[in-house]
């Protein structure tokens, strides 16, 4: 991954998934935004007016008097902490450097590295190797590609690195070379491709048989700009445009039928696969393999590099794709862990130790008699009520004093950290103007400024979870990444995922809602501990809660799982495996579908009996869908159906359900309102979506005469919602039932689809759906990857006018505008209820961006702000400075569509 950078970063486990209930044990700490405080919030003082009711943080006045953190006194300063397992390294200079060890430089010519890429490597801060890298890249087979790698190596152990510069190496080799990147996450994919991009800039290729005066010389037409360079694209599930190789370099996480299908996946000479241990994730991990399957079936070579840094059964992992092993527990910063239970903190200088520690104490609460374990630190009891929790106490004594010693939950506990951090007197004035700077780019957001952001960021103190959008996240994580930000409350989502490590890590439980974190998950989250280049050392502190002591125990204990396939998890991912299969022709008969399961991880991990059984309840399942049939004696075919399906990457299950939403919309499309389109391309398969039934109740009442019919079409009863609002509940026993209340969650996610698309702010949509924002605009981004998928099942099924509306909505949704606004929108920053102020002040072309001055384009963009804010001058001064440079980067992008459309009409003319 990119270079590990960062002051501080603490995380907060107390959270669940989106849209879903939590149960917490002790604080509302992490607690996602939209939902109602179930505790805590009860007792403080109400919000001014002016903040949305919506929104937890701003439950919280501004009159809140400081806290102080309680001291954190050392029991015996004579006493010298348990060595640690990598501790040696801080007095010996043990890892060799490339003055000591040529080979650890990038430029070793063993390496072959182009001087573009290792002048670029540099500039980011990678100017050598670890050894341990070096051990790996020298593997046999690896370096010229003929040979595939699996590796694992601790979280912050510059594993990333290694598979970068194979995948390097293979793009560079051929200018037709293609690589891909599989990632689990999309914050992990847009990380990656800004590192990537950074890493190839300026890097040029050509192909080996031509030279490039010649190729000038026989070329009628302008060259691409890009034509010689190695382009990164990053796909996150979805696009408007059939994805090609020709269209990238190196991709992230996209699917790979198209190549197989259209015969170009000869192109493809390298694949890696992150975050391997999650190839049996019963959600979409089974992907992983899917994918690596249809590449080991290939006939020619592509190099496959999995890793990851909880990998348990390694050797089963080489046998199935036939790589090489490579293993390491190095660590470029030394961890030293710390359990903290009862406001005692005891040392645990290895894995071990903290597990006797742990066990030591359990045998102390359960008899007297037994020698108690002796913590080297306590935190002393607080005065203020506010943390009479010995846990929370713990959390914010331990915080305070990593931000006041110089190194640089989530709502509340980033809230309550920053009223003990007030004073900032003692900062360097740099680092005040750069968080007023911070406070100034948030508020100049199409969403505005967070309540509860606006009382931590200038004490240094912030949150980050997917309740934010995509825009606060980025800037919360670069100020932290920057050391603006010294402690960042967060959810397991950011520590486990985004790439932002700390000096010290504290775990504010070992619980995730109301279950546990697992033993990989807890891994990672630890190993976050320790920036490279700042640190020498990382700590982690895990605060256990009396009542879960023994269960931490327990997790502490556990192995890491054993990894298995994800395809008999449940029926249809064995079935999407077997439809995707016959329909890029890899198999199409029972003799290929079986060549094709023994290239499978299945195959090593599950008894051939028990796979049988599945391959042929599958195969006969696919034909009872009508996915499949057989078009000679014992061959297989797709059938249309089967390809719409494919081509829109649905599984199995969800292509049947929607085949028969779209047969009855065929019947009966409701074509003078919205809502039935705008159904039609909300995902089918959130089933974690929890329905405001007053919400939706108040939304139905409001309906005309064709939203009422929609209603109607899709069997949804006014009297089953308006039972729903009073208290009811919806049943889903049956498949019937199942089914029914698919298609209420589906409409629900619709009514707000339906406002974005016709200019409603998605901060005005969170709040009118008790939804948090990050929410809306995920399912907003979601909706436009669906959309494409079903543009791609219409124009398969041959329905083109079908395909066509839902083209024209998927434009909409992506401009959050009604049609007069799409050319406008095409303008960056310009969106939703922005787009419609500018046009309300005149500028209804994209030609009249492109001939203003930007400073005319402030008072329109303080026009389209969510909230008019009263600031002081210095403040207001920095406020219009951001709005000046967003407003010269509008007019930027305008000018470059204004030249593009003259170019468009010379050429037509």
């Amino acid at each position: 991954m990119e270079p590990q950078r960062g002051t501080f970063h603490k995380t907060t486990l107390e959270s669940t998934t989106l849209q879903q209930k939590s149960f917490h044990t002790t604080t509302v700490a992490g607690h996602k935004r939209p939902h109602v405080d179930a505790g805590g919030s009860e007792q403080q003082p109400s919000a001014p007016k002016r903040f949305n009711e919506f929104q937890r943080a701003s439950a919280i006045g501004k009159g809140l008097s400081a806290l102080a953190a309680s001291a954190i006194t050392t029991v015996d300063p004579d006493d010298t902490p348990q060595i640690s397992e990598y501790s040696q390294r801080r007095a010996i200079l043990a890892t060799p450097r490339a003055t000591a060890d040529r080979s650890l430089s990038l430029s070793f010519p063993r390496y072959g590295l182009p001087g573009p890429l290792i002048s670029n490597l540099s500039s980011l801060g990678i100017k050598e190797i670890y050894p341990w890298q070096k051990q790996c890249l020298l593997g046999p087979g690896l370096l010229n590609g003929s040979k595939n790698l699996v590796y694992t190596a601790p979280t912050g152990g510059g594993k990333s690195l290694v598979a970068d510069i194979l995948m390097l190496k293979r793009v560079l080799e051929d200018s037709n070379a293609k690589a891909l990147l599989v990632l689990p996450y999309v914050a992990l994919v847009q990380e990656k491709v800004r590192w990537l991009r950074n890493v190839v800039q300026g890097i040029k290729r050509r192909a080996p048989d031509q030279d490039i005066s010649e190729k000038k010389e026989s070329s009628l037409w302008q060259k691409r700009f890009d034509e010689d360079t190695i382009r990164v694209i990053g796909f996150f599930g979805g696009g408007k445009v059939r994805a090609t190789w020709s269209d990238f370099d190196i991709a992230a996480n996209t699917l790979i039928n198209t190549a197989i299908d259209d015969c170009t996946i000869t192109h493809l000479r390298a694949v890696v696969l992150d975050e391997l241990h999650m190839v049996d994730d019963d959600h979409r991990g089974y992907l992983m393999e899917l994918i690596a399957t249809k590449l080991l079936s290939l006939e020619h070579e592509v190099q496959i590099v999995g890793m990851s840094a909880t990998l348990q059964n390694i050797e089963l992992l080489s046998r199935w794709l036939d790589a090489h092993i490579y293993s390491t527990f190095y660590r470029p910063v030394p961890i030293e862990e710390y359990l903290v239970h009862e406001s005692n903190i005891y040392p645990a200088s290895s894995t071990s130790g903290l597990l006797k520690t742990a066990s030591q104490l359990v045998l102390t609460n359960s008899n007297a008699s037994q020698p108690q374990s002796q913590p080297v630190r306590v935190v002393q009891p607080s005065p203020h009520k506010e943390f009479n929790d010995p846990v929370l106490n713990a959390v914010i004594a331990l915080a305070t004093e990593t931000a006041r010693s110089g190194y640089d939950g989530c709502e509340n506990d980033a809230r309550l950290i920053s009223r003990a951090l007030h004073d900032t007197s003692h900062l360097d004035s740099t680092i005040i103007e750069k968080r007023l700077d911070l406070l100034a780019d948030l508020r100049s957001l199409s969403t505005g400024l967070d309540p509860c952001l606006a009382e931590t960021v200038a004490s240094g103190v912030a949150f980050h979870h997917a309740g934010l959008t995509t825009e606060e996240r980025d800037l919360i994580a670069n100020a932290y990444d920057d050391g603006v930000l010294k402690i960042l409350a967060a959810t397991c989502s950011l520590a486990a995922g985004i790439n932002l490590p700390a000096r010290r890590v504290i775990l504010h439980n070992a619980r995730m809602g109301r279950d546990l974190v697992g033993p990989s998950m807890l891994r990672q989250m630890r190993g976050r501990a320790g920036r490279k280049g700042k640190d020498e050392i990382g700590e982690t502190y895990l605060c256990c809660r009396k009542g879960d002591l023994q269960a931490v125990i327990e997790l502490m204990h556990a192995e890491l799982p054993q990894i298995s396939s994800g395809l008999t998890t449940d029926r249809h991912r064995i079935q999407r495996a077997l439809l995707e299969v016959i329909a890029i022709r890899l198999a199409n008969s029972r003799d290929t579908v079986d060549d094709y399961i023994q290239k499978t991880l299945l195959n090593l991990s599950t008894a051939p009996d028990v796979i049988r059984t599945h391959v042929e309840s599958g195969l006969q399942d696919l034909v009872d869908m009508g996915f499949i049939y057989f078009n000679e004696p014992d061959l297989y075919a797709i059938t249309q159906l089967g390809k719409a399906v494919v081509a829109s990457s649905l599984e199995p299950e969800d292509g049947a359900f929607l085949h028969r939403e779209m047969q009855r919309a065929l019947r009966a499309f409701v074509m003078d309102g919205e809502m039935h389109v705008l159904y039609m391309f909300t995902p089918v398969h959130d089933s974690s979506v929890i329905i405001n039934w007053r919400v939706f109740r108040s939304e139905m009442e409001g309906f005309d005469d064709s939203g009422l019919r929609v209603m109607t079409f899709l069997g949804l009863k006014p009297t089953q919602v308006n039972k729903m609002a009073q208290g009811g509940n919806l049943k889903e026993t049956t498949p019937e039932e199942k089914e029914t209340a698919r298609i209420y969650r589906r409409f629900y996610l619709a009514l707000q689809l339906r406002d974005l698309c016709n200019e409603t702010p998605i901060h005005l949509v969170s709040r009118k759906y008790d939804t948090p924002r990050g929410a809306v605009q995920t399912l907003a981004q979601t909706c436009q990857g669906f959309a494409a998928g079903m543009i791609k099942f219409c124009e398969q099924m041959s329905w083109g006018a079908m395909a066509a509306v839902l083209d024209h909505f998927s434009d909409r949704l992506n401009a959050g505008a009604k049609s007069d606004l799409l050319a406008l929108s095409k303008v960056t920053f310009i969106k939703s209820r922005t787009a419609r102020v500018f046009y309300e002040n005149g500028f209804k072309t994209v030609a009249a961006i492109a001939n203003v001055d930007p400073k005319e384009l402030v008072p329109v963009l303080i026009q389209a702000q969510p909230s008019k804010v009263r600031l002081k001058s210095k403040d207001e001064e920095k406020y219009e400075e951001k709005l000046l440079a967003k407003a010269k980067v509008i007019a930027d992008s305008a000018n470059r569509l204004w030249q593009i459309e003259m170019q468009q009409q010379v050429y037509e003319e």
